[in-house]
């Protein structure tokens, strides 16, 4: 815990009724740290966050041009969405243009994400399967990899498989960690995921938002980044956090959340990106400390400010609409 400090607290009537702790961290894509809160270097899970640097082999190895992929599919490589009917159609042309069957998606199913934003009548058992998962875009662009390069297909989730061990060589690569220093994890996917410094985390993603400036992985970088800003609503979905902060971030911005309290923001023409986590992984708090943090970094003009007032959640309201508390940051970066 002596890495982690108060980032947000809320109260009630004037009293503190939350207190909410985490770390963050503004990097670049040298992996020099330049602003801070908390311990820069702590260890988390990236969860979703993973998403475009997992794609990184199937970009890397011609995927793409191989299976005619446009940018709208590519970004749903990269997504957590919704389950919205725009995001099963290009589940379905990933998978169509691969020749392979939704029913060969191991990620699991979960009611649509849609379904929390007021969806009435919500969804009914049997209406949704493995393609509205949030995940299924991430899945489907491995099991086109694997169609690619003839691999089984049963298997693909496995560490040991060809393909999950070219998706850990390249995010050690991409994120500026020996693989051994990678702590392997399992997401609620099903598919690998990885636990590293909140740095590396924010240095891999200052180096997707380079794009094509990148030394290594440049042409790689540049599609997803750009599919990504130009498509956000694919990346998560209407009324959803990805999507309002790229907007807001008018195509400089790269963003992706993860669950459990993890977010990074990437500045496409400063260079760097921010990574923070929420310890007990609150969404609200995860927001506010964001949007806290890139004000403070100045990377916010009037109009940004305004767009991402809502995820500030500022003041708490009753059920009914009435205000009966706050919600604000209580950290200053540090150089």
């Amino acid at each position: 815990m002596d890495a982690l400090v108060p980032l947000v607290e809320t109260l009630r009537g004037g009293t503190r009724e939350c207190l909410y702790f985490g770390a963050l961290a503004v990097v670049d894509t040298q992996g020099r740290v330049h602003a801070h809160a908390g311990d820069p270097h702590w260890p988390t899970f990236t969860r979703s966050t993973l998403k475009p640097l997992q794609a990184l082999p199937f970009v890397e190895g011609g995927g793409v041009r191989h299976f005619g992929l446009t940018r709208s599919n590519l970004a749903l490589l990269c997504a957590s969405h919704s389950g919205e009917p725009m995001h099963v159609q290009q589940v379905e042309q990933i998978l169509g243009k691969a020749g392979v069957s939704w029913r060969r998606l191991q990620c699991g199913c979960h009611v649509p994400y849609f379904a929390e934003l007021g969806a009435w009548p919500p969804p009914a058992p049997g209406s949704y399967d493995e393609r509205h998962h949030n995940c299924s875009g991430k899945h489907s662009g491995f099991l086109a990899y694997c169609v690619q390069h003839g691999l089984p297909l049963e298997s693909y989730l496995d560490p040991a498989h060809p393909l999950q061990q070219a998706v850990r060589q390249a995010v050690a690569e991409a994120v500026g960690l020996p693989e051994q220093q990678l702590a392997l994890g399992i997401d609620g996917c099903s598919a690998p995921n990885y636990a590293m410094p909140l740095a590396n985390l924010a240095r891999g993603y200052a180096r997707l938002a380079s794009g094509g400036r990148d030394v290594r992985f440049g042409e790689s970088f540049a599609q997803l980044a750009d599919a990504m800003t130009a498509h956000p609503e694919l990346v998560s979905g209407t009324g959803r956090n990805d999507q309002d902060f790229m907007r807001a971030g008018r195509g400089d911005w790269v963003t992706k959340v993860g669950a459990e309290g993890v977010q990074v923001v990437a500045s496409r023409s400063r260079g760097q990106a921010l990574a923070l986590k929420i310890s007990d992984g609150s969404k609200p708090a995860l927001f506010a400390a964001t949007v806290a943090a890139l004000d403070q970094l100045g990377w916010l003009d009037d109009a940004q400010r305004e767009a991402l007032r809502p995820w500030r959640q500022a003041v708490i309201t009753s059920i009914q609409g009435a205000p009966v508390g706050e919600r604000r940051a209580v950290f200053r970066l540090a150089a």
